[in-house]
Formats: structure tokens, C-alpha cells, sequence
């Protein structure tokens, strides 16, 4: 099965070798018909501290970290390939 990657914004990130994402999706409401924004945070682990908040990060689907953390940061070197 593929891993799952997310395209968010680093809101926070201060902890430890963990950064905060803000991935943001928009879709059509079925009833309304109006475009909607929908937006969740999730926690992602970055191993050597080096997002910085207001970046724009990709992450990838892992192994559960912790109680919170099952999300990585996708390094641009393993990015391009």
C-alpha cells in the first residue's frame, strides 16, 4: 500500500525534533455547491530540526513515533527521488 503525502504549512516548532503542519484541502459541499476550505494539523517528526515556521513542507505516512507523531518530514534530497 502507498504512503500517504500531505502538503502543509509549518505552523509550529518548538518541541524536539517535531514540527506541527497545517495541511489545508478544499472540495465542492455536495449540497451547497460551494467551494470550502477544510484544514487539520498534524505532527510530523524532523529528525535533524530543520523546518522552520511559515514553511511549506511535504510529509509522509510512517510508522507510529509516538502517542502523536506517525507523519515525517520528506527531506528535498528523498523528494526528488
Amino acid at each position: 500500500m502507498p504512503k500517504r503525502i500531505l502538503q502543509g504549512t509549518v505552523v509550529s516548532d518548538k518541541n524536539e525534533k517535531t514540527i506541527t503542519v497545517l495541511v489545508e484541502r478544499r472540495f465542492t459541499h455536495p449540497l451547497m455547491k460551494k467551494v470550502v476550505r477544510s484544514s487539520k494539523k498534524y505532527r510530523a517528526h524532523d529528525e535533524g530540526n530543520i523546518a522552520k515556521v511559515g514553511q511549506t513542507v511535504r510529509i509522509v505516512e510512517c510508522r507510529p513515533i509516538s502517542k502523536n507523531k506517525c507523519w515525517e518530514l520528506v527531506t528535498d534530497a528523498a523528494a526528488e527521488a
